[in-house]
């Protein structure tokens, strides 16, 4: 058997070698590693695939979330509504532009943003909502929308997680995951369900004039080269990362179904057990998988993670505290007991590994093991 990872990144090159192989060799013989035609074909392709009008590749998902509130002027001391259980990203590049993060607790059971929550952390200087698909799932953006509607605000979708999963509003529109939002934001980082070499990321909108200005603020401001009309930063996806992902962008429903295949295995093993907590679904949304996280009950979550380490199955924990306790951040006041589900999410979950190459006796060992931990 395979060592078990909790991303299988080198079993995932190997089947798909000669493809990838040839098109970083490409790269290098055009010689062309920033900006190459590479990067417009991949943003051509993925804007295909999202079915939106405008894709802005970047540095990174971080990176995306900057530009992104850059663009719609944000201005220091304006608020910006996010989850507090989440990863650290969006809060960090609110809190770089002088904004005010104003965290809203989530859901127990599909870990997404309390929607029901939001209307009452709104304030005369609030300007957006930052909904995180976490773990692979659309938040509640029907609703989501209908509030930043109703309030004047925008809404920045963070996409890390979730490229490929689908929404589905009541009408019966169907809508990419990133696609919904005045932006949506994702990351490239290798161990995404599209994840290239190193760093990468990508802006998505369906506004032309928001299209133009996070386009001249990731290359420095310019509208043309040496003419700079705006602030910027320097955010490009490298031209070799982007020849990769238009690999493996042509393989990204395939990927997204075998996680969710694992996400089956895991379900039936653990759907009537006394002590874990399968996740639950949104039902206007699909899976991507992005992690397969599982609540425990009464149960000592480092000696679970120990024993499961002990036959060789890697364990991690997305995330041991949510943001308004991390050191960081304690300047705006929060205390513990705030936002008390993302307290206890931060104590009860762990994650298991799961990616798009993952075999049936690794899964029976994963499966039969943490059985044998409750007997």
């Amino acid at each position: 058997m395979k060592k078990i990872q909790m991303v299988d990144l080198r079993s995932q090159y190997e089947k798909i070698k000669e493809e990838i192989d040839a098109a970083m060799q490409e790269v290098i013989d055009q010689a062309s590693f920033i900006n190459g035609p590479h990067v417009r074909l991949f943003a051509d392709e993925l804007k295909e695939y999202l079915s939106c009008k405008y894709v802005i590749p970047c540095g990174n998902g971080t990176d995306g979330l900057q530009i992104a509130m850059m663009a719609l002027g944000f201005k220091p001391g304006d608020e910006v509504i996010v989850p507090a259980f989440t990863y650290i990203a969006a809060v960090e590049v609110i809190a770089l532009l002088g904004l005010k993060p104003v965290f809203v607790d989530v859901d127990e059971a599909t870990f997404q943003i309390d929607v029901s929550k939001i209307e009452t952390v709104i304030s005369d200087r609030t300007v957006a909502i930052v909904p995180v698909h976490l773990f692979g799932q659309c938040s509640d953006m029907e609703s989501i929308l209908g509030i930043a509607k109703k309030h004047g605000l925008k809404v920045i979708e963070d996409a890390a997680q979730s490229i490929g999963s689908v929404y589905k509003f009541s009408d019966g529109t169907l809508a990419q995951s990133g696609t919904m939002g005045d932006i949506g934001v994702t990351s490239f980082f290798p161990s995404k369900t599209l994840g290239c070499f190193g760093d990468g990321g990508a802006l998505f909108t369906n506004d032309h004039d928001l299209a133009e200005k996070m386009r001249m603020i990731s290359t420095h401001g310019q509208k043309k080269k040496y003419h700079h009309h705006s602030l910027g930063v320097n955010s490009r996806l490298d031209t070799i990362q982007a020849a990769m992902l238009r690999v493996k962008l042509r393989y990204l429903d395939q990927y997204i179904n075998a996680r969710n295949e694992v996400a089956k295995a895991y379900d039936k093993a653990f759907e009537k057990h006394s002590h874990i907590s399968i996740p639950k679904r949104v039902s206007e949304s699909t899976h991507a998988f992005h992690q397969y996280t599982i609540k425990l009950k009464g149960v000592d979550r480092d000696e679970f993670s120990k024993h499961l380490a002990s036959f060789g199955i890697p364990t991690t924990v997305y995330y041991p505290l949510p943001v308004h306790l991390q050191v960081a951040y304690q300047i705006y006041d929060y205390q513990e007991g705030d936002f008390p589900i993302a307290e206890k999410l931060c104590q009860e979950v762990i994650s298991l590994p799961i990616h798009t190459e993952m075999e049936p006796d690794q899964l029976e060992l994963i499966t039969n093991t943490i059985k044998s931990f409750f007997l």
